[in-house]
């Protein structure tokens, strides 16, 4: 009796060893077929530029085909959910960020940021700028304060969106600054530049990508930008934080990530070559187009802290706008 308890014992430690090794080499041969990458946007933004980017890259790599598919909706929580409920093995992973990942969860409960998701990479993302149109006296951040105080029915200043990276910025600002504001919520960054361009609102809170070609061409007018420090394009562009707001520090960042329980090895194995394919002369020539700095080059545990940190600085904010709208 005891010989035999001790055989199925031994058995079902081989059995286990055995599977251990099997798990081992799939993690290693990882990818021997295709791997689909969801943006869960509409193509021509910076996480479906990002994500077609990196996908490239790790295709020539492994040799296997990234396949990026969009999936946009529900501000990025429809195809970030989709990958959520997709099996752990790398074969299915999502262009995350700030938007789909910490702003919107907080009014789409559609998943949990952190123990539905395996965070891998940082991918980089554009800053904030706060522009406006040529009419406004404003040139620079000390100006637009005083004009902002003046106005009798307070700023009305438009974003891409109610609870929109932009949206938040933007309120934060106005919080420090001290002055009174209509929020103008559009349904996309282009929308909300399309009307400072023709006057219907004053200012706005964009993303330097999309704002950029109006300033260089004079039909818009910066004031500040949230980059940690000056573009090389446009130095004379000064930051809030030199400006005095450190806290206004931010950008609209992209991320890589899979769903939750992917093995640690894969993970630092896509870690890695996202890491490599984000020093590439083609990607260095996508951020110079989008406006973006190089990302930290972090691993992943260091990223996934970077995650919940960001979701520390932000859900409160998100959540007394949302309040705010509700009363």
């Amino acid at each position: 009796m005891i010989g035999r308890v001790i055989s199925s014992f031994t058995l079902c430690v081989f059995a286990l060893a055995a599977a251990q090794v099997q798990a081992q080499e799939r993690e290693a041969d990882w990818p021997t077929k295709s791997v689909r990458i969801v943006v869960p946007y509409v193509a021509g933004g910076t996480a479906d530029a990002l994500g077609r980017a990196i996908a490239q890259h790790l295709n020539n790599v492994f040799k296997q085909p990234f396949v990026v598919e969009n999936r946009g909706g529900g501000a990025g929580t429809i195809g970030s959910g989709q990958v959520a409920k997709a099996a752990p093995d790398g074969y299915t992973l999502v262009v995350s960020g700030i938007g789909s990942h910490v702003i919107a969860p907080v009014d789409i409960k559609a998943f949990n940021p952190m123990t539905d998701f395996t965070h891998i990479a940082m991918l980089g993302g554009p800053p904030t700028v706060l522009v406006v149109n040529p009419s406004v006296p404003a040139k620079t951040l000390p100006e637009f304060i005083a004009y902002a105080q003046r106005l009798p029915g307070g700023l009305s200043w438009g974003s891409p969106g109610q609870g929109t990276h932009g949206n938040l910025i933007g309120e934060l600002f106005a919080s420090r600054a001290h002055y009174r504001n209509t929020h103008v919520g559009y349904k996309g960054a282009n929308p909300a530049v399309a009307d400072l361009l023709g006057g219907q609102i004053p200012a706005a809170f964009v993303t330097y990508r999309t704002a950029g070609a109006f300033i260089k061409a004079g039909k818009l007018r910066a004031i500040a930008i949230t980059a940690p420090k000056r573009l090389p394009e446009m130095p004379s562009l000064q930051t809030f934080a030199e400006l005095g707001y450190p806290e206004l520090t931010a950008t609209t960042w992209f991320s890589l990530s899979g769903p939750a329980g992917m093995p640690p090895a894969l993970v630092a194995k896509i870690n890695g070559e996202a890491r490599r394919g984000l020093k590439t002369d083609a990607v260095k020539r996508l951020f110079a187009e989008e406006g973006i700095e190089s990302p930290q080059d972090w691993d992943a545990p260091t990223f996934t802290r970077y995650v919940q940190s960001e979701l520390d600085r932000w859900v409160p904010l998100a959540k007394s706008l949302g309040d705010g709208e509700k009363r």
